[in-house]
């Protein structure tokens, strides 16, 4: 397993206070820990973000000189792990936010909208919002729907034409 104890087997340490060991690093937030590896003979580094319980991002750590031990943690590699764990975490919520909200603008003779659809992932009663904006970015229905309901410029335009009201699904 790792050399590193766990950070709740470390006594009397203030759970907020920075750290600054050769293969444990806390500070701004994240917790980098130097592990060993065990699909090989090398080390990996995992970053952990304060509060949550897995790892952020976990990648191969650099051997030191005796190509025994791992590189020591230092603030400039932790910096930049701070930072590719930050853009791992930024593109998994734009890809999340990607998958959840969808929208289509549909042009009619006389005005023009903007249809959203705001997918709820309920445990228990996932659903969807199905909602029209004018122009102005007025809204002018609001739906409940089912959270595989496919918006489309066919589906929304579709939606219009029957005035709004919660379409077949």
């Amino acid at each position: 397993m790792s050399d590193t104890p766990d950070l709740q087997d470390l006594p009397d340490i203030d759970p907020d206070a920075d750290i600054n060991e050769p293969r444990l690093w806390r500070s701004v937030g994240w917790t980098a820990r130097v592990i060993k590896n065990d699909d090989d003979e090398g080390w990996a580094v995992a970053m952990i973000k304060d509060g949550e319980a897995e790892p952020a991002l976990i990648g191969p750590w650099t051997m030191g000189r005796n190509k025994k031990d791992p590189k020591p943690l230092d603030v400039n590699a932790f910096n930049t792990l701070v930072k590719t764990a930050s853009e791992v975490l930024r593109r998994h919520e734009q890809q999340l936010h990607a998958q959840l909200h969808k929208s289509v603008m549909v042009s009619t003779d006389t005005a023009e909208f903007e249809v959203t659809l705001d997918i709820v992932p309920d445990e228990d009663d996932p659903y969807a919002m199905l909602t029209a904006r004018d122009g102005d970015g007025e809204q002018l229905a609001q739906v409940r729907v089912a959270p595989n309901f496919k918006l489309t410029r066919a589906t929304a335009s579709t939606w219009i034409e029957n005035d709004f009201r919660k379409p077949n699904q």
